[in-house]
């Protein structure tokens, strides 16, 4: 006996009771807890020389499923001040947002929703920059790479 839960969100959390008759012993019980937990960001240190390209994976870790399929965005925070750079609907085109005047023409979405950075500049030594994939509504996978920029 099993029970299967599809699109799982933290409001399946609780307590699960099976219980069925048999016979001649009578009903048969078993309980389980189940806990459901937010997804945990993950944080990643990208080191890069100056005026060099920089790329970060929107997810490090993830190989099995495609990105394309699920909406997420880009986001920069510099200073304790965190701006939208870039948001990707599914089968849509990526959309530039003002965060991203800050880097101009120097931000594009590449290959699996990676950010890509050219040229890398020495404002950029100590940038935040996160990625967040909208799963569900209530499942957000998130990334953040901290840049370290170095000088030839």
């Amino acid at each position: 006996w099993a029970l299967h839960l599809k699109n799982v969100t933290i409001s399946l959390s609780g307590q699960y009771e099976c219980s069925f008759a048999t016979y001649p012993y009578g009903t048969k019980a078993a309980k389980i807890q189940l806990i459901v937990k937010a997804e945990e960001e993950q944080h990643y240190v990208k080191e890069v020389r100056l005026n060099q390209t920089l790329e970060i994976p929107c997810l490090e870790d993830t190989t099995s499923e495609n990105l394309s399929n699920y909406p997420l965005k880009w986001l920069v925070r510099k200073n304790g001040k965190k701006k939208e750079l870039v948001t990707k609907e599914p089968s849509r085109p990526a959309v530039y947002r003002n965060g991203s005047a800050l880097y101009g023409q120097r931000v594009r979405l590449g290959l699996n929703n990676a950010l890509k950075i050219f040229p890398t500049k020495i404002t950029d030594d100590g940038t935040v920059f996160s990625c967040h994939v909208l799963y569900h509504p209530e499942r957000v996978q998130k990334s953040s790479t901290t840049v370290r920029v170095f000088g030839k």
